[in-house]
């Protein structure tokens, strides 16, 4: 034991350096795996342990401790609540067509047995008129049978379509509300952008029709400083403003999404030079000073971000070609100083 004790104590730093990274790694295991469970609602998850994962460090207290476990706990929660409301909706969707469909059939079976009883008394009444003798009357009998015949066979026709037309409003609605469920997991909630899978999936597109274009990776400077200092509601207003921001230089064909935390990607059809040009808009019209707090305590921060510019290389994956991006941005990234806030707290 007392070895033991002497080995914890010589190692103490190794060994919580270890912990917290098993920590870390936890949970971005667990946010890995709620991403692929539910995707549209597992990528709020995995940005959320992302958060969680860049607040660990090697000073943890205790207090910071139980606040990140309490969060995890939270975020668990709201990922299982939102999945399991998502599946039952896309179960009572799913249940509603099939009622819709069901409901058709059973109209299309009355409709045929109402008109089977038709063809029915119509057959017996040409029997009779077989057993007859006179001309003329058979020849009357024969006409208003006709007649009625013609009739029936309209009706039948008419209420059928009216039964496909139906049944085609009605798939053509489920498969309406379908889509916008659909839209509707490719968006980040907090800022309203394209969120990663959505990302992902325009990336792949262009990929896939071997179109030339060209990503830009935005990282914010000095956002943890943001956070730390006036809290994490500020940081939400501050992403949200700054999504706003770049969206409003962007074209309706580009894709402009939160990748995670404070990371932004947009995906322009654009070859190299044409997608460096809207990074220098990005820094003069997006890149400047946001406000936060509340009406009576507003504060201004000055918020601006490392940039990485990279063109799609014919044969060259997504993986490699978000590698590119990525490191172009850190190399930026490690040449910034942090802004100090402490000026704008004290207003």
């Amino acid at each position: 034991m007392i070895s033991i004790k002497k080995y914890l104590d010589a190692n103490r730093d190794e060994l919580l350096q270890s912990a917290l990274d098993c920590y870390r790694a936890a949970l971005a295991a667990m946010g890995s795996t709620g991403a692929q469970a539910c995707p549209p609602v597992g990528i709020t998850l995995q940005q959320s342990l992302a958060n969680l994962q860049q607040r660990i460090s090697a000073d943890l207290t205790p207090v910071q401790v139980l606040e990140t476990e309490a969060g995890v706990e939270k975020e668990l929660d709201e990922w299982a609540r939102l999945a399991t409301d998502y599946y039952r909706q896309r179960t009572d969707e799913i249940k509603e067509l099939l009622l819709v469909m069901a409901s058709t059939a059973e109209a299309v079976g009355e409709r045929d047995s109402r008109h089977e009883t038709q063809f029915h008394d119509f057959s017996a009444r040409l029997s009779k008129i077989a057993d007859l003798h006179d001309l003329p009357q058979i020849r009357t009998s024969l006409l208003a049978s006709a007649v009625e015949l013609k009739s029936c066979v309209q009706k039948m026709a008419q209420e059928g379509k009216e039964a496909v037309a139906q049944l085609r409003a009605e798939v053509k609605k489920c498969h309406t509300r379908i889509e916008e469920a659909e839209r509707t997991a490719l968006v980040e909630p907090l800022t309203g952008l394209t969120n990663r899978r959505g990302l992902e999936a325009a990336i792949e597109f262009r990929l896939a029709q071997k179109r030339r274009f060209s990503l830009l990776m935005l990282d914010l400077n000095g956002f943890k400083n943001i956070n730390d200092t006036y809290g994490h509601m500020a940081g939400d207003q501050v992403l949200k403003q700054f999504a706003a921001e770049l969206k409003e230089i962007f074209r309706v064909t580009d894709s402009v999404g939160r990748w995670a935390g404070d990371e932004f990607v947009v995906v322009l059809d654009s070859v190299q030079a044409e997608a460096n040009d809207y990074a220098e808009r990005v820094k003069s019209w997006v890149f400047g000073d946001y406000s936060v707090g509340g009406s009576e305590q507003q504060r201004k921060v000055h918020v601006d971000a490392a940039v990485g510019v990279a063109e799609w290389r014919p044969g060259e994956t997504m993986a490699e070609l978000l590698g590119r991006a990525d490191q172009l941005m850190y190399r930026q990234k490690r040449s910034h100083k942090a802004p100090d806030l402490a000026d704008e707290f004290s207003r």
